[in-house]
């Protein structure tokens, strides 16, 4: 729709083509039997330049076509991946977690790419081939309307192949296509997890599994191959089926005097004409099948809508102070059952309070619900039951943009993209200067590392940050989360990967950074919290214990078993309860 007056200009310029194409036997016509039967030399010229004249105009309108539609099919090809990737973008993170990065890779470049000939010349042409045949028709009726039907009497046939046609390579093509998701899915599932295939020695095995996935898309591919391996005779076929009727009842009228020769000869450029289209069409058809089966796949993408409902009147904080609460919140990763049964709950009626400034650390088992708290602060799910409020306000009221820009994430598993370290940090940002950056690195201590890089701030951290170390991209991650100097700070095991060394360095810069920001810090190093305003312990998806780390320690609980468990291989052990108390 953007481009429907270029569409209007391109179809203007294939209906004038699709009218000179068959203007051509007719002027062949004329110049035998006016002129070149009666030997009319003069006349014979004329008729000479206008076919010049014809084929000149016919040759520049097919050029213009040609580019324009190009041109058209291009930019609405831009516009539909753009749309798609922008859809993915919106996407909760609930709908990545069920559906694999290799069918959406496959969404976005070669399902796309299946609609571009459709979009570049297809419903063009495939418009002007349809009008082309009109033009034929009516040129041959106005000829001779008997040998016309005997062009004609074919078509049932080729109709009926057609049709045919259509169904088998229809259903082919959806199958090749989620062939085709499947064998994107496992390479970008494989090649990214190489290391773990390597290690436990399973080469072999994935190498057969990869087999079976390419095999049925080669038998899948074959099927399509086949159908068209009949098509194209049968078209053939039936198309020099109707030119031989055409020369024998054509020849048999024009021995008898009752045709002219000039008649004859324009019915069998005519012929010839009029299956021509109907061969475009048949290879337009196939273009089309194509583009409909990833048509399909990019609609129901972008029909299956899962972003998060944003507020009609959403509630802005001129002035974010960094106040955090969680209100009875219950939470599960699986959907509602529809029969009213209980699903399986993440967190189970949970409700703490971070005021401004202070630092809170959660801490517990493996699965107890540590990360579910920073995901629904963050606002990556949607909460079930009760609230999440951020100085008072529900985070649903909020935009979600604006609830993001006041946190700064820093999570265990760093991710990096390809590109600079500068662009790592800033994200592409024009609001953050370089002295930002700089000013940050220097509070973080990542300075060390990054002054001895070849480039320095201009070193290509290639795919995920592959050229550094895991504690180099973890200090990064740091970076990254202060320049925007944030209200609120999360920090999920930000140092449970990092050496003493580094992690001694990052102890050093929060102490600084912590100051004036809420902080949510989940750690299993308890060494890193114990100076944090209060703990939460949790335990099954609910807070079982809270305070500071001596008072926990002195009740003896979940937490003080969590501290003994991390520290009884050290040679102090940890301290007993009456010396606790002592303290």
């Amino acid at each position: 729709m953007p481009y429907k007056g270029w569409v209007a200009l391109a179809f203007v310029s294939v209906m004038t083509v699709a009218f000179l194409g068959p203007l051509r036997p007719k002027l062949v016509q004329l110049a035998i039997d006016r002129h070149i039967v009666v030997g009319d030399l003069e006349g014979l010229q004329r008729m000479v330049l206008w076919l010049v004249l014809v084929l000149l105009a016919e040759g520049g309108l097919a050029f213009v076509n040609s580019y324009l539609t190009q041109w058209i099919g291009q930019h609405a090809i831009y516009d539909l991946r753009t749309k798609v990737y922008r859809h993915i973008q919106r996407q909760p993170l609930r709908f990545f977690d069920r559906t694999p990065l290799g069918k959406l890779i496959t969404r976005v470049t070669s399902d796309v790419e299946s609609l571009s000939q459709v979009l570049s010349a297809g419903v063009v042409t495939i418009l002007g081939d349809l009008f082309r045949l009109v033009f034929i028709g009516y040129f041959m009726f106005a000829l001779n309307w008997r040998l016309a039907l005997v062009t004609l009497v074919v078509m049932p046939v080729m109709l009926w192949a057609t049709l045919w046609f259509k169904r088998k390579v229809r259903e082919q093509y959806r199958e090749t296509r989620v062939q085709v998701a499947r064998l994107n899915a496992f390479l970008q599932e494989h090649i990214t997890g190489m290391r773990i295939v390597q290690l436990f020695n399973r080469e072999a095995e994935e190498l057969r599994r990869f087999r079976r996935i390419n095999d049925d898309h080669r038998q899948a591919h074959l099927k399509t191959i086949f159908y068209f391996a009949l098509f194209w005779p049968a078209i053939d076929l039936i198309a020099s089926t109707a030119l031989g009727l055409v020369i024998w009842f054509g020849g048999v009228q024009a021995m008898t005097g009752t045709l002219t020769l000039g008649v004859l000869i324009a019915f069998i450029q005519y012929a010839r004409q009029f299956f021509e289209p109907i061969r475009n069409l048949s290879d337009q058809f196939n273009t089309l099948q194509s583009a409909m089966a990833g048509a399909e796949r990019i609609f129901d993408l972008l029909d299956r809508d899962e972003a998060l409902p944003e507020p009609a009147r959403p509630a802005r904080l001129e002035k974010v102070r960094g106040r955090i609460e969680f209100r009875n919140v219950w939470f599960s990763y699986d959907p509602m059952p529809a029969d009213g049964q209980e699903p399986n709950w993440v967190l189970r009626d949970v409700s703490f309070v971070a005021e401004p400034g202070q630092t809170v650390a959660i801490v517990g088992a493996t699965g107890a619900g540590k990360t579910t708290i920073i995901n629904l602060l963050l606002r990556f799910y949607e909460v079930q039951r009760g609230q999440v409020l951020v100085d008072g306000v529900d985070v649903r009221q909020m935009r979600l943009a604006d609830l993001r820009r006041h946190i700064g994430l820093v999570l265990q598993d760093v991710f990096l993209f390809s590109g600079s370290v500068l662009r790592n940090i800033t994200l592409d940002d024009p609001r953050i200067p370089r002295e930002r950056v700089e000013e940050a690195v220097r509070l973080i201590g990542a300075d060390a590392f990054i002054e001895r890089l070849p480039a320095r701030y201009d070193h290509d951290v290639r795919e995920r940050g592959l050229s550094l170390s895991h504690g180099q991209r973890q200090l990064l991650s740091f970076v990254r989360a202060l320049v925007y100097d944030p209200e609120i700070l999360v920090l999920d095991e930000a140092t449970s990967s990092v050496d003493t060394e580094t992690e001694h360095v990052i102890q050093k810069a929060l102490e600084q950074l912590l100051k004036g920001r809420t902080s949510l810090v989940i750690a299993h190093r308890l060494s890193t919290i114990q100076h944090a305003d209060r703990i939460l312990v949790m335990h099954r998806g609910q807070i079982r214990e809270q305070g500071t780390h001596q008072e926990l320690l002195a009740l003896g609980g979940l937490y003080r078993k969590l501290y003994e468990l991390q520290y009884r291989e050290q040679e102090a052990p940890a301290p007993r309860r009456d010396q606790v108390d002592a303290a």
